[in-house]
C-alpha cells in the first residue's frame, strides 16, 4: 500500500491503517531517536507521542504526504523541544544548587568552623594510635596509602581499613548535625591549615 492511500486512509479513521504504519515505522523510529537522546526510555516517550500527533492530526495531512518523512520530522522536533526542557530544567537546578551552597558559605559561622574542626581534632586524638597516625599521614602531610603501608611496613588494605575506621568515627561524632557537607571537604583536604 502506497503513502498516499495509506494518508487516505488514516484521515478517515482506519485504525488498521495507523497499526500497519506504526509497525512499519515503529522500531527505525526508535533507532533514530536513541540516537538523539542516549536514552531509550526518552526515545520511546517521543516516539509514541509521534504516533499521538499523526494521529490527531490525520484529518489535516496532506495526501501526497510522506508518513515516514512527516513521523521523523515530528519526531525530531519533539526530540528538540525535550532537549530545551531538560536544559532549562538542568540550569534551574544548577542555579538552586549554587544557591544552597551559597546560603551554606554565607551562613557559615566563622565560630562554629572553629567548634567543628576542634571537634574533628578532639575525634582524631581519641583514635587508636595506628588509625590516628596513618589518618595524619595522609591528610595532614598528603602521604599516599601505598607509601604509608611501606613505611609503616603494613598491607595497603591495612592503611585503607585505618582510614575506613577514622572516617566512621569523624562522621559518627556528628551524626545528629547537619554538616555532610563539611564531612565531605574534610574528606578531600589535607589537614595542613589544620596546624
Amino acid at each position: 500500500m502506497n503513502d498516499s492511500n495509506l494518508v487516505l486512509k488514516i484521515k478517515k479513521n482506519d485504525e488498521d491503517a495507523f497499526k500497519l504504519i506504526f509497525n512499519e515505522l515503529y522500531k527505525p523510529l526508535l533507532a533514530y531517536v536513541t540516537t538523539l537522546t542516549y536514552d531509550t526510555e526518552k526515545a520511546k516517550d517521543i516516539v509514541q507521542n509521534s504516533f499521538i500527533i499523526l494521529w490527531n492530526k490525520r484529518e489535516i495531512l496532506a495526501e501526497e504526504s510522506s508518513l515516514k518523512n512527516y513521523l521523523f520530522t515530528v519526531c525530531y522536533r519533539l526530540y528538540v523541544d525535550q532537549y530545551r526542557k531538560d536544559q532549562i530544567r538542568n540550569k534551574v537546578i544548577d542555579e538552586l544548587k549554587l544557591s544552597v551552597l551559597k546560603n551554606q558559605i554565607e551562613h557559615n559561622d566563622p565560630t562554629e568552623r572553629q567548634l567543628r574542626i576542634k571537634k574533628i581534632l578532639a575525634v582524631i586524638e581519641e583514635l587508636p594510635p595506628r588509625c590516628k597516625q596513618i589518618l595524619l599521614l595522609n591528610k595532614r602531610d598528603g602521604v599516599k596509602y601505598k607509601e604509608i603501608a611501606e613505611k609503616l611496613d603494613v598491607s595497603v588494605k591495612t592503611v585503607e581499613s585505618q582510614m575506613r575506621i577514622a572516617f566512621q568515627k569523624i562522621r559518627d561524632s556528628f551524626k545528629n548535625e547537619k554538616i555532610i557537607l563539611f564531612i565531605s571537604i574534610f574528606k578531600k583536604r589535607s589537614l595542613k591549615y589544620l596546624d
